[in-house]
């Protein structure tokens, strides 16, 4: 991007907010509370394991909020690659996690207000967030990451912001290079108890690559309460939409150094291209009963994409997906239970509870070519229903304890994948998998002074294959179900200390072994299996 314009326009708080700009300075907060992890509030300082929150002046202080790769940058141990491709989405890695997603994020497990943005497989997309209306993003990285289940290598959650003070209005419009244009509107404050947001923007590019435009729109509704004294209820509905998002592939070294710009033949053959339609709707109740925490989440949601690949007309990979549709409905939800222990020494808090998560796919093929003709839907190859579920139970321990902090907590991970075949002319492919890991957790801090903490910290995590990884077997047209969940054991050692008033050093060495890792087996024609 070589040039940016910004227009803002506020109203009617502009003038409170110049009044709190002539207040006195608040000092730089360099321990914000972070839930992740600990499933509680507690600061980023005080938590025996690698974890950092991004705040909402950082996401969005001179950044476009487009991708989230503007504001994961910053995290160490965290590589965001932005491939400028919108119809493949991001590409992430946590400590090696999710380095070899073929599209999208995988290997690391996405949330936003408590609503999953990966499935229960562990395919995530994170386009999904909406960054204008982000509070904060957290980013667990190592083995406390596991205690969020299967695939789980590092946690991204994002939280927007409550609606509060008094209501307002604004509109922004950002102008730069390669047709970039992005309007954006929202609405928010609060009045008679309760508050709210809305948010609405359209992007356009024209992208600075050939074929590579893209139009994004996305919106945003919140709402959040108090039914009574003891209890909190946020209402969550968030939308992406994305059509005809054109693909420009990837590009010979040569090809590219002769012509950045330029695009692999087979996108203009195939006029390789992806539409989005995403809409989804969550609710959070916390309730206070006693000294005890009730937690309950519940979402639902559907997603449709259909995208066209480069796949070689006439191939077998063509005939079964040369052409990509599928309807998708997901729904779940989760129950925490946090209760304090009082009868020990020390501060400990015991937490229990349970997440489900189901995703179901109405999935066809088709081939990318009739009647000669590239880059069209043809003729049927494929017709399933792929459907994914999670089931976890889990417990976890917080102790403080003097100058020591005791983190351990198990969960018990249960996904199953099944495939109900309805194109039968090659067979009943249809056929169920499912996969089952406890995922323990321990770590232990240790505060040598206030400003100087050491930890400790060792679990074990596993990797399931994902739907899209087990789509294809070598020996057979149908799903390998033959595919095995990798396994991975992590060690962490680290020190977090702070320097003078505006300095925070944290320091971390770790080791992460895995076992039966997924690797690509061949990959010919656009048709990639496993082992």
């Amino acid at each position: 991007m070589n040039t940016l314009t910004r227009f803002t326009l506020l109203l009617p708080g502009l003038l409170a907010l110049c009044d709190a700009a002539q207040a006195d300075d608040t000092a730089l907060v360099l321990d914000p509370s972070v839930v992740t992890g600990s499933r509680s509030a507690s600061p980023t300082f005080d938590l025996p394991y690698s974890v950092d929150s991004i705040s909402r002046e950082q996401i969005s202080d001179g950044q476009l909020g487009i991708n989230a790769s503007e504001a994961l940058s910053r995290v160490p141990g965290l590589v965001v690659q932005n491939r400028q491709n919108y119809a493949q989405d991001l590409q992430i890695s946590s400590r090696g996690f999710g380095a070899r997603s073929a599209f999208g994020v995988r290997g690391i497990k996405l949330i936003a207000d408590g609503i999953p943005a990966s499935t229960p497989d562990g395919q995530g997309q994170a386009a999904t967030f909406n960054l204008d209306t982000a509070e904060r993003i957290e980013v667990l990285r190592g083995p406390a990451a596991t205690l969020y289940g299967s695939n789980a290598g590092g946690v991204i959650q994002m939280f927007s912001r409550d609606g509060e003070g008094p209501p307002r209005i604004g509109a922004e419009t950002l102008v730069g290079s390669d047709g970039l244009n992005k309007n954006h509107l929202t609405a928010e404050g609060a009045a008679n108890g309760a508050g709210f947001v809305l948010d609405a923007s359209r992007m356009d590019t024209d992208g600075y690559r050939d074929h590579s435009s893209a139009r994004r729109d996305q919106t945003f509704a919140k709402l959040n309460f108090q039914p009574d004294d003891d209890s909190k209820l946020a209402l969550i509905y968030s939308s992406l939409e994305q059509n005809g998002t054109q693909d420009p592939l990837g590009q010979k070294w040569d090809a590219y150094k002769a012509d950045p710009r330029s695009v692999a033949p087979e996108a203009l053959q195939y006029n390789t291209r992806k539409s989005i339609d995403h809409q989804q709707l969550g609710m959070n109740y916390e309730r206070y009963i006693g000294d005890a925490t009730l937690q309950v989440n519940a979402y639902t949601g559907r997603r449709s994409v259909i995208q066209y690949l480069s796949i070689k007309g006439g191939t077998d990979a063509d005939k079964r997906g040369g052409v990509v549709d599928f309807d998708r409905k997901f729904y779940g939800g989760s129950i925490h239970w946090l209760q304090p222990i009082t009868s020990v020494p020390g501060d400990l808090t015991l937490i229990s509870g349970l997440d489900y998560d189901r995703s179901q796919d109405d999935r066809q093929g088709y081939s990318n070519t009739l009647n000669g003709v590239h880059g069209v839907k043809g003729a049927l190859g494929r017709d399933e229903i792929d459907t994914a579920t999670s089931l976890d139970p889990f417990v976890q321990a917080n102790w403080l304890l003097g100058d020591w902090t005791l983190q351990a907590g198990l969960r018990h991970s249960t996904m199953k994948m099944d495939v109900d075949d309805h194109f039968l002319s090659d067979g009943n492919d249809s056929g169920s998998k499912t996969y089952q890991k406890n995922t323990p957790s321990v770590s232990v801090m240790y505060a040598f002074t206030p400003d100087l903490h050491g930890y400790v910290s060792a679990g074990k995590g596993f990797e399931t294959p994902t739907q899209a990884e087990s789509a294809y077997s070598s020996t057979a047209n149908g799903f390998n179900f033959a595919l095995k969940p990798s396994v991975s054991k992590q060690y962490e050692v680290g020190l977090k200390a702070r320097v003078g008033q505006d300095t925070r050093l944290n320091a971390a060495l770790f080791q992460i072994t895995t076992e039966d890792e997924l690797v690509v087996q061949q990959s010919s024609g656009g048709r990639t299996t496993y082992q």
